[in-house]
Parts: structure tokens; sequence; C-alpha cells
């Protein structure tokens, strides 16, 4: 047993001098010329600029192509650029991360588009908060996003026209399902078409800055639930006070020496906040799921999700008969949630997550088989899974 570790010692012993010459080949490689090497990045720069010059005339001939349309959401294609995206992911060989280059090709996707019309997205407001970081997340800096005050409101201004899109919280990673947002889709006609993923960094913002002084503190009450053991563990006598987002808060913090409000470090920026603390979220991978509504359908994109509304029948094994064709067709089930239907006295309806597209197989056959045991199933919408 005591020879044993002989081994790793002359294995650690003869890879030192290996290290050793790679490091001091670097070392001894002759410095670049700062000058020439800055010129090298001007050439690129040009090329780029160029590139993308030219990408944008073609994103214009694709408007041409499809003719005279009456409005920027005609020309959306979230299918298309889900499949675009993805295939940056699959090229990419470093050195930048999936997320950064995901986040450059859909700025550029963004301003290509804008050349039409800009996209109209609402989100729940005011600004500076996370709903907006999710649109310019999803549709990139070039779409317009307007505040609104409330989730209903979103919904409203999507389905009347005035919005292109609205982008929606509808669950956390570590608080669970925001209920009012499912519950709008019980009587709304309106379609997903995306999602969005969202790692949710929460901060401790205050008009001056010290922790002593504050004696309130105000923010959306999921934001709230995301930091209940730091609150309690580092500011547990002072009050708390759910507001309607945690850009409201920052704005009611503004206000006073003694508040502070959990938000974003964004809305810092925007209110003119100093940050106490952060990240303060108990889950260091906390994160919120948006959803994209609009008023269509799209096809497919290669890989998605479907969103299911269900009301079952009153009778024994109802639900068990809905997930059967599911499981027997080998569709996965990502979520499954139970809320009064609005119907009737103890009714209720299941909103299901699966993956596939309603168009097609085997997604399509086995919702067809569905019908003898569910009362009514509303497609709320297939769309491209979240992507970086």
């Amino acid at each position: 047993m005591a020879g044993k570790p002989r081994p790793a010692r002359k294995i650690a012993s003869a890879s030192r001098p290996k290290r050793t010459k790679i490091a001091d080949a670097h070392e001894t490689s002759p410095k670049p010329d700062l000058a020439a090497v800055r010129a090298e990045i001007d050439g690129i720069d040009r090329q780029i600029q160029a590139l993308i010059a030219r990408r944008a005339h073609w994103a214009h001939e694709v408007g041409r192509a499809k003719g005279k349309l009456a409005a920027a959401v005609d020309y959306y294609r979230p299918e298309r650029e889900a499949q675009v995206l993805r295939r940056v992911v699959d090229r990419n060989a470093g050195p930048l991360a999936d997320d950064v280059l995901v986040r450059l090709f859909r700025e550029i996707m963004s301003a290509c588009l804008a050349q039409q019309e800009p996209l109209k997205v609402g989100y729940l407001g005011p600004e500076g908060t996370f709903s907006e970081q999710a649109v310019f997340k999803h549709f990139g800096h070039s779409a317009k996003g307007f505040p609104l005050a409330s989730i209903a409101e979103v919904f409203d201004e999507v389905a009347e026209g005035r919005a292109d899109f609205g982008v929606v919280p509808v669950e956390n990673s570590g608080q669970g399902t925001i209920q009012s947002t499912l519950d709008l889709f019980l009587g709304s006609p309106l379609k997903i078409c995306g999602e969005v993923e969202l790692h949710v960094h929460q901060y401790l913002l205050s008009r001056g800055g010290h922790a002593e002084d504050i004696e309130r503190v105000y923010s959306h009450g999921q934001s709230l639930a995301q930091c209940r053991g730091w609150l309690r563990q580092n500011l547990p006598r002072v009050d708390l006070e759910a507001v309607s987002s945690n850009a409201e808060a920052a704005r009611r913090a503004r206000k006073a020496d003694d508040a502070a409000a959990i938000a974003g470090e964004s809305a810092a920026h925007v209110y003119g906040l100093k940050i106490v603390a952060g990240p303060i979220e108990d889950r260091p991978d906390n994160t919120t799921r948006f959803l994209v509504i609009g008023r269509a359908l799209f096809p497919p994109s290669g890989n998605d999700r479907t969103s299911l509304l269900v009301f079952v029948r009153d009778q024994p094994g109802a639900l068990y008969h809905v997930l059967e064709p599911l499981a027997r067709h080998g569709i996965s089930m990502n979520r499954i949630e139970s809320r009064p239907a609005h119907t009737g006295l103890w009714q209720y309806a299941f909103f299901i997550d699966i993956g596939g597209h309603v168009d097609e197989s085997p997604l399509r056959d086995a919702l067809a088989e569905l019908g003898d045991f569910a009362s009514q199933v509303t497609i709320l919408g297939s769309y491209p899974v979240a992507i970086a």
C-alpha cells in the first residue's frame, strides 16, 4: 500500500518540465507590435461593419420579397430568429461565451428588423423592471418597449393591437408560478409566441446608501420572497411592504432617506439610487421565466415547447386519460398546474407545458386522442424553447 503514491509523484514530476517549457516559450516569444495589433483590429472592424451593412440590405430585401405588409409585426418571424441563434451557438468555438454571441446577433437582427418599423412591446412597468430586461433580451434594443401598469393591461394592449407583443412573468425557479398571469389566459384569445429565461439578481437600493438608516423596504412580493432569508438575517427589524413592481419600489425609495427598495441593478441607474448590498437573492440560480404573448401562432422552429389549457370532464381517471396519450407518444411534460376554471363551482383547468410543436408529430397525434376525456383543449401556443 505504501508504494501506491509513487506513480502519481512520477507523473507530477514528469509533467512539470512540459508546463515550464510552454510557459518559457510564451515568455520568450517576441511581443507583438501594439500599433500593428491595433491596425489589424481596425481592419477587422471595417469588415464587420461592412458585413452588418450587407446583412441589413438583405434583411430589407426580405421585406420587399414579402410585399407591402400592414405593420412591423407581419415581418417578425420568431421561429426563424430561433434557428439563426441556434446556429450561432452551434458554430461557437470561443473565446466569447454563447450568451455573449447570442446577445450580439440578437441586436443585429433587432436593428435589421427595425428598418421596416420597430416592434412595439408592452411590459409590466415602470422603467427598470426585470420585465423590461426580458423585453430587450428577447427583442433587442431596437424594439420599442413601453411600460404598463399591470400584467392585465399588457394583455389588453396586445389584444387591442396597440402593442405587437407583450412580455409577462409566469414563474420563478424558487417561488413557483405567478398565478395572476395564468388566470389571464383563461379568458384571453392571445397566444404564447416565445419564452425568455432571465437570471435575476436582486439588490438593496437606497438614496443614502447606508444600511443603518433603513426602516422599511419596498419591493414586489415575489422579490421579497426571493430575498426572505437575507432580509431575516441582515434586516430583521425593518418593515417590508409589497408594491406593484420593483421599479415602483425604487421610485418610492428615492423619496425618503429611511426607505430602501429591492430591485435590479438597472433600477439603481434609472432612479438615482445607491447600491447598499447585493446580490441578495437567497438562491444563486434565481431565474424568472417570461412569456411572449401575441395574436398568432407561428410555424415550428425545430426545438419547440407547447402550452395547453385543458378542461377535464368530471369523471374518475379523467386527468390520467388526458396525460396517458402524451406518455405513450413519448412526449415530455415540463409542467402541470391547476387553476379554478371560472366556469362553475369547484371546476378546474389544467395548464400543461409539453415538448414539441402542435403542427408536428408525435404531438399532433397525441393531441388528437385527448377529446374523449377533455371537455376542452386550447392551444395557448407553440413556440421556440428559450435560448441562452
